[in-house]
Formats: C-alpha cells, structure tokens, sequence
C-alpha cells in the first residue's frame, strides 16, 4: 500500500505499460532486464526515482524493467584512501609533513548512493581535513611518539562523521612524518647531549663503586700482610703470562722505609 501511494496512479500505470513491454518482447528483453549482481556488490534500485524496496538488493539475479527502473552498484569492499603529505604546523610551531592511509568499506549501499554525491570523495576530503585538525592540536614530540592514540583519535572521529553516509572506518594509518632538515640536527644534537651527559652520571657512578670496592679491599688487605705478598705474586704471574720481556718485582713498602730511615741515620 506505501510503495503504491508513493508511486501514484500514473506511475503504476507506466510500471504496468512497461512489464506488459517486457512480455511482449520476451525472451529477448531478459537479456537486458536481467542484472548480476557479485558477492562483494549491491544493487540499488530506482523506480520512477524512488528507491525500491528501500533497501539494496543481491548478491544473484536482479529483475529491472526497462523505462522505468535503474540501478547503481555499490561496492562492497574494503577500500584504500593513502592522504598525500599534509603540511601541518603543530602546537610547539613545528612544521611537518605527514602522510597516512585510511581503510574503509561501506556498509549501507542505500546512504552511500543517496546521502552524497561521491562517497568515497566525500571520505577522501574528510580524512584529509580531519589530519590537519587533529595533528595541529599535538606537538611535535607528541606526534612522534603517540602515533597510535593519535590514528585511534583520527579514526573515531571520521567513523562519527561518515556514519551518515555509510561508511565504516576500519583502520587509519600514520605513515610517515617528515621535520625540516634542521629542526633534525638540533634533535640529534640534543640527543647526543643527553647521552653525553647520562654516560658522565653511569661512569660517575662507577668510579664511586670501584672506589668503595677498593677502600674494603685494603682493609682486609691491612688485616693480612700475608696475603698482601699473596697479591703481588698472583700479579706476576699474571704479567709473565703475557710474554712481557720486563719484570717487575714489588718491594713492600716497610722495607723502602726501612732503607731511608738507615740513609737518613747515616
């Protein structure tokens, strides 16, 4: 009863006219009223201008009548959108270069042929848009380390917008981000500066170790004269290992004493 009052009498009549136009002239008008429709598509049909059935129709054999129906196949598929490098100025006044991809589909063949124009147009400019929105509130050490919260932001909003339209956002994408080739020396700079100075703190610290390490190990060596001559022999040893033409022999310090307390008695 609603699709007959939306078509009207006179509109009824030219369906009528045109089914009886498909009966006359069978079985050569099945060959053009006969549509395939893929597993990945969907057709929509117009009749007299209004969407039949208010829905889309297929995969398999679609029945349009000549004069009075077309139709538009829509693809179902997932789709690629790569956005070209967007100069973009971020929120420390850094300017950058950054690409990505978007990958979407469409889920309601009817919003995507009669919501827009050019459905994937419309995204194409969108995803674009949105970039520069969304990039121009981050800085630029923000955007290079949050890339992911960044697409997961980006994508939420474009899946919101295109919602209309019947589109779903499945995935998008930071490629690549591009800074000017000065605004990269002074990152390397300041990067070598901080690993200068954090490799000064690491050996600082070291030396403070070792320092300990020694202070106990004379004061165990103080509790043993002995094995302070152990030390000296295993230092030897450790030198002749080394097919060294020169020998060192230690003499303990007491005995040097020794000898220039007896030059100074003399």
């Amino acid at each position: 009863a609603d699709r007959q009052e939306g078509l009207g009498v006179c509109g009824w009549i030219l369906v009528s006219l045109s089914f009886l136009l498909v009966v006359i002239t069978f079985p050569v008008s099945i060959w053009a009223c006969i549509k395939v429709v893929k597993e990945y598509e969907r057709a929509v049909v117009f009749r007299l201008g209004r969407i039949l059935s208010k829905k889309a129709k297929g995969p398999g054999l679609v029945l349009i009548l000549p004069c009075t129906d077309t139709f538009i196949k829509v693809d179902l598929r997932t789709v690629t959108c790569k956005i070209p490098p967007q100069e973009i100025l971020t929120k420390d006044a850094v300017t950058t270069q950054v690409d990505g991809v978007v990958y979407y589909r469409i889920h309601s063949a009817v919003s995507a042929v009669a919501n827009v124009t050019d459905v994937h147009l419309a995204t194409f400019l969108l995803a674009q848009t949105t970039l520069r929105n969304v990039l121009g509130t981050q800085s630029l050490a923000q955007l290079l380390s949050g890339r992911e919260e960044i697409a997961h932001s980006i994508q939420a909003i474009l899946d919101s917008a295109t919602e209309q339209w019947g589109i779903k956002v499945a995935r998008v994408e930071i490629k690549d981000v591009r800074i000017p080739v000065a605004m990269q020396r002074a990152m390397a700079a300041e990067a070598e500066s901080a690993r200068e100075a954090r490799a000064k703190v690491v050996a600082a610290e070291g030396e403070m170790n070792a320092s300990k390490a020694l202070k106990q190990a004379s004061m165990v060596l103080a509790e043993s004269p002995a094995g302070l001559q152990l030390r000296y022999l295993q230092t030897l040893t450790t030198l002749a290992a080394e097919n060294n033409s020169t020998i060192v022999f230690p003499l303990p310090i007491n005995m040097l004493e020794s000898l220039r307390q007896k030059n100074r008695g003399g």
